[in-house]
């Protein structure tokens, strides 16, 4: 088979493991993906070759994958639209990068047969990090409904991408060892494999007597800072605050906005805030809002009492790359060049850190402003341990199909990895409220307006990864490494 032809195999090898993410979510197809490229590596002697084919095969699959991405471009198509195919382009070959990276890593270790299950883990690991971090569509996020996703409470994402390449790897391994007996390769795979297949067990969760209620205004975000419609979708979530219970059931004790849920800044929204406050009535409100602190503005979400007074803020702080502040922003400025999402200056600006916000009765949440609930260790960075999530996002910017579901998906992964409940309100969906094992038990669907009541689930015991994060993990890779490089170099 010709170099060229492995290429293009490797392309396409790449854009159907992408299929094992929403909206599609068939993992089993992105193990089939992973262990075609697997196969055709074998066949590269040259570490640069490999990581060309690692590198095709990244590039199809991210551009599968985050097709999602053109969509903030097409909000203003006049302004911006002609970048949103080199956002795709460069976005799927950026990442692309890393995979490329681990395919050469592996074939300098050459000596080491399995030497692509410790370097693409660590490409992945890194991905998630460096760079300030784009995990978005990691092998693991396609776990999320079969068995194997138990692994995440364990030992978090990274060691399940360990696992899925591990699988992926021995299938296109063309010999074992010889004392494996006949046909204990296949009983292995299959074993390994099943747990990509398998549907996890459906215990209910054990819920609390406390109802949160999730506004969801679904506008549009071409339409969100229209002054016509402004107040459209400002009365559509004071009534859908102030409705009554649904089905009959219990007051909400805390109403959830989305983010940016109000187009004032916090500081010019007082009357606002009061007709918040009155109408949540006996309820909790909290909500996202623009803040802004002499020149610098943030992306936030504020608690308010019954006089619509802000008790608690939260300021988000790991904020999106060129979406809510630009790399050199002041230079690009200069140009025209801003950031998408920030309504005020060239951008935002960071927050301390994590924290908690005080919901009395209901206990301690850790906020999460979209982005924020991408990344396991943002939700490990919390002081204490919370009581459960929240997410406000304002996913609009993601699209209507791939962009919105796979967000989803990521939220439920952080509620399994902490253990922890998690109370998620989105602009135009997917609003949802998700229990401690990751399962959607109430949610509102995409691009519909409504509210939804739920009841809050309980959390369970902290998990393993919860006490542990990614250190373990990545000290131990590191090791494994270091010492396949050894081998190498005595070989």
């Amino acid at each position: 088979m010709s170099y060229r032809l492995r290429l293009l195999l490797a392309a396409a090898a790449g854009a159907v493991a992408a299929f094992g993410q929403e909206p599609y979510a068939l993992p089993v197809v992105l193990l089939v993906g992973f262990a075609g490229v697997c196969w055709l590596w074998r066949a590269e002697d040259s570490p640069w070759r490999a990581a060309l084919l690692g590198w095709v095969f990244g590039t199809g699959y991210f551009m599968h994958a985050l097709q999602w991405i053109v969509s903030p471009f097409l909000v203003d198509v006049a302004r911006h639209g002609w970048m949103a195919p080199f956002a795709l382009v460069f976005m799927g070959a950026g990442l692309a990068l890393f995979w490329g990276a681990a395919f050469w890593g592996a074939r300098k270790l050459a000596a080491i047969p399995l030497a692509l299950i410790l370097t693409w883990p660590a490409a992945e690991l890194v991905r998630g990090y460096i760079f300030t971090g784009f995990p978005w569509a990691m092998p693991a996020q396609a776990t999320v409904d079969v068995y194997l996703v138990g692994l995440l409470a364990k030992l978090g994402p990274y060691v399940t991408n360990l696992w899925i390449v591990t699988v992926a790897v021995l299938v296109a391994l063309p010999t074992w060892p010889a004392e494996f007996a006949k046909g204990a390769k296949a009983v292995m795979l299959v074993a390994l494999a099943s747990f990509m297949v398998m549907p996890r067990f459906a215990d209910e969760a054990d819920l609390t007597d406390h109802t949160i209620r999730l506004i969801q205004p679904n506008a549009a975000q071409r339409d969100k800072w229209d002054p016509e419609k402004i107040p459209v979708f400002f009365d559509r979530q004071l009534s859908f605050t102030a409705a009554p219970p649904q089905n009959g059931g219990p007051a909400p004790d805390l109403v959830i906005w989305s983010e940016t849920a109000i187009p004032w800044a916090l500081d010019l929204a007082g009357s606002a805030l009061e007709e918040i406050a009155q109408a949540g009535g006996e309820a909790q409100v909290t909500l996202g809002v623009q803040r802004r602190s002499d020149t610098r503005y943030f992306n936030s979400m504020v608690t308010l009492d019954a006089q619509g007074d802000v008790t608690q803020v939260y300021d988000k702080h790991h904020l999106v790359p060129f979406g809510e502040y630009m790399p050199l922003g002041d230079l690009l400025a200069k140009v025209g060049v801003t950031a998408f999402a920030a309504r005020h200056g060239n951008g935002y600006s960071r927050g301390p850190g994590a924290k908690l916000l005080d919901f009395g009765p209901l206990g301690k949440a850790l906020p999460l402003i979209c982005y924020e609930a991408v990344f396991p260790h943002d939700v490990g960075a919390a002081p204490e341990r919370p009581d459960f999530l929240i997410q406000i996002t304002n996913d609009a910017w993601f699209g209507k199909g791939a962009g919105p579901k796979q967000h989803l998906a990521q939220a439920r992964m952080r509620a399994i990895e902490q253990g922890l409940p998690l109370a998620r309100a989105a602009n135009t969906g997917i609003s949802a409220m998700i229990d401690p094992r990751g399962r959607v038990i109430a949610a509102l669907p995409l691009n519909q307006s409504g509210f939804v009541d739920a009841r809050l689930p309980k959390p369970l015991p902290p998990t393993l990864y919860s006490r542990t994060g990614d250190l373990p993990f990545a000290m131990l890779l590191l090791i494994c490494l270091a010492a396949a490089a050894i081998w190498r170099r005595r070989s």
